[in-house]
């Protein structure tokens, strides 16, 4: 009778706090109640390295690929190293000014780049550490490439302008990047060894770029084919493996769980990110719609969010509602205090916001608004290698 007395309690305890929770959270979505604050929760994190700050320079796509590969490191050597992201930039200003030449300037010069950059510059020309090669003859301390861009790119159009090209066009444009970057040294010495760009990347880095793929989903291209993301700053036409919305996110959860990160593009520009916050969610109900209580709350309470389906994606990207705006670092996921799961995600805009320079992502944010993104093909679920024919 004991037991019975105990099991009958017990179970109209459970019972009142499982209908606690549901009126809770349906008073959030009816805004009804006073504001809960949202509490996350880790659920998986990677190590990663330390949150770094890319200035006034459109360099994302590479301070994210490089926290990245830092985590690769972490990963497989259990050794932290700081890479250069500005000797990375240096060649892709260079290469870039080539195709930008060869395409008769059209096509889009400047800051901007993408994940594949960084590893189409690691393989052909290796990489630095960061206290080697710091990017900043211009006399700051924090990048600033406006000049520098302004500069390259007036030069460049100059010379597209001639009727014929003369043999000295790159070493110039090559003088240009290493007056305000640096030159690169030919050798320098790193824990007592002296070493070359390439041996520092194949000997200490480790990282061979060929174990990475690079996803996207759009229902304008065959699935499970690789395709072409129209965006101005693929300017090499790299191309992506195209997988279904749900696959994309399977794709991320399988790989965060299994100890491995994922360098992240995505659009910024959306009303639903908040760097301030750190917090970027897809509201069921439109900012349009809101009123001001409303608003000031999306940040800071668990949201009922939209569905994401693929056709919405679809639309959204075809109307340039996502853009191709920013790279981040996937280095985990979380949960709030209602179940609803974030992905944990650094960013490279320094420490300046609530949560140190890192952000919580609403998985609906991530299946609308994510461009691309790169992860080591380990961290890929195999039923999916095998509908690319990868395995």
């Amino acid at each position: 009778m004991r037991n019975k007395t105990w099991i009958f309690i017990l179970l109209v305890f459970s019972t009142l706090l499982v209908n606690a929770q549901d009126d809770l959270i349906q008073k959030i979505k009816d805004n009804k109640s006073e504001k809960v604050e949202i509490v996350f929760t880790p659920i998986c994190q990677i190590s990663s390295t330390s949150i770094k700050d890319q200035g006034s320079s459109g360099t994302c796509w590479c301070y994210s690929t490089n926290s990245f590969l830092e985590s690769e490191i972490l990963r497989n050597k259990k050794e932290s190293i700081d890479i250069s992201e500005m000797y990375t930039v240096r060649n892709m200003y260079i290469d870039k000014a080539e195709s930008y030449v060869r395409m008769h300037g059209s096509l889009a010069y400047g800051q901007g780049g993408a994940f594949h950059d960084v590893l189409n510059m690691y393989r052909r020309y290796g990489a630095l550490p960061q206290d080697v090669y710091q990017g900043l003859n211009y006399g700051t301390s924090r990048n600033n490439h406006e000049e520098l861009e302004t500069v390259l790119k007036g030069m460049l159009d100059a010379i597209i302008k001639g009727k014929k090209l003369t043999p000295i066009w790159k070493v110039a444009v090559t003088k240009v990047v290493d007056t305000y970057l640096g030159a690169v040294p030919e050798k320098f010495n790193y824990k007592g060894k002296e070493y070359t760009p390439k041996s520092w990347a194949s000997e200490v880095v480790g990282i061979n770029p060929d174990d990475y793929l690079e996803f996207t989903s759009f229902s304008h291209a065959p699935f499970y084919q690789k395709m072409l993301v129209m965006v101005p700053d693929n300017w090499s036409y790299d191309l992506s493996y195209n997988v279904k919305v749900g696959e994309m996110t399977e794709i991320m959860d399988y790989a965060l769980k299994n100890g491995y990160s994922i360098a992240w593009a995505t659009d910024v520009s959306d009303k639903g990110f908040s760097w301030k916050n750190g917090v970027a969610v897809v509201p069921q109900k439109s900012f349009e719609d809101m009123d001001e209580k409303e608003k000031s709350s999306v940040f800071s309470t668990s949201i009922p969010e939209k569905s994401i389906t693929q056709e919405l994606r679809q639309t959204e990207f075809d109307n340039y509602l996502t853009t191709d705006d920013h790279g981040m670092h996937l280095t985990g996921l979380a949960k709030d205090q209602f179940g609803k799961e974030y992905y944990i995600t650094k960013n490279s805009w320094g420490e300046k916001n609530d949560y140190k320079g890192f952000l919580y992502v609403s998985k609906p944010f991530v299946e609308l608004k994510t461009t691309t993104f790169i992860v080591h093909k380990n961290g890929v679920p195999k039923h999916i290698l095998k509908k690319l024919g990868l395995n």
